[in-house]
């Protein structure tokens, strides 16, 4: 099993939540890590935090020249790419009575073409190195929560996407795999502007009983799930679930009057 020390690593929506977790992770274990993220102020406070070996990218990974600016300044910085992992993401929820075309497609090309395109970027340099490309699906693929239906089916995307492209690439020796994570705090519903802090965090907590772990998990727990796929060698095309048992479908009435499916990434 590879390590990652010395690792040149790519991260998408890198500035807060799971993909923060994991640049931190990587760089604890000597690995040099790019991130990216829309907002310029909140990437370079993720960075300053993180220390020398990150770099990080004021980038949008929807606009084609930012792709390939991302792609240069992660050369630039780690030398090579060794993983890249498609973490950005942004949450659209409503009844299917009441979905707008235009909200769809953004989050379809947020959530789904943009990694495309940017796993397209990267592919040549991966190959080099004989890396790992790790797509974020989530747990809303295995359980069915109303008025998710926009969310769910971009990561039911990814989720088929993680399996094409581990039959495409293996012959180059590039890994592909999917991680879906289950009920962790992020900022996905503060972007989507559907709540504060607070009382995400408390959607979230009210949620622990359908855990058959009995409680929500953390970016670090995602982190080192992250930090496995990268570095094995022989594990490609692979959905790994990351969370507390959610998506066994352990009920809770308590926990289903508290919370119907908000903030899960």
């Amino acid at each position: 099993m590879k390590s990652l020390a010395g690792m040149s690593v790519l991260i998408t929506g890198g500035g807060s939540g799971i993909g923060l977790g994991t640049a931190r992770h990587c760089i604890e274990r000597g690995a040099r890590v790019t991130i990216c993220g829309r907002r310029p102020d909140k990437i370079q406070e993720a960075a300053t935090e993180l220390g020398a070996e990150c770099r990080g990218v004021a980038a949008d990974i929807t606009v084609a020249s930012d792709r390939q600016k991302l792609i240069a300044a992660t050369l630039e910085h780690g030398g090579q790419i060794d993983a890249l992992i498609n973490n950005a993401g942004n949450m659209y929820r409503g009844a299917i009575t009441e979905l707008e075309e235009s909200s769809l497609q953004d989050i379809f090309n947020t959530n789904v073409i943009a990694a495309m395109l940017l796993t397209g970027l990267a592919t040549p340099h991966l190959a080099q190195r004989e890396g790992a490309v790790i797509f974020v699906g989530s747990i809303h693929t295995r359980r069915a929560f109303p008025g998710a239906s926009p969310y769910a089916a971009t990561k039911a995307a990814v989720q088929g996407l993680t399996r094409v492209l581990a039959a495409e690439l293996g012959e180059q020796k590039i890994r592909v795999n999917c991680l879906l994570p289950g009920a962790v705090f992020t900022e996905i519903n503060q972007r989507a502007g559907l709540m504060d802090d607070e009382t995400a965090l408390q959607r979230l907590e009210g949620m622990a009983d359908l855990h058959a772990l009995g409680r929500i998990g953390t970016a670090e727990e995602i982190a080192e799930a992250m930090a496995f796929l990268i570095c094995a060698e022989w594990v490609t095309g692979a959905m790994i679930d990351i969370d507390g048992g959610l998506g066994l479908g352990i009920t809770s009435d308590s926990a289903i009057t508290s919370q119907k499916g908000d903030g899960k990434q």
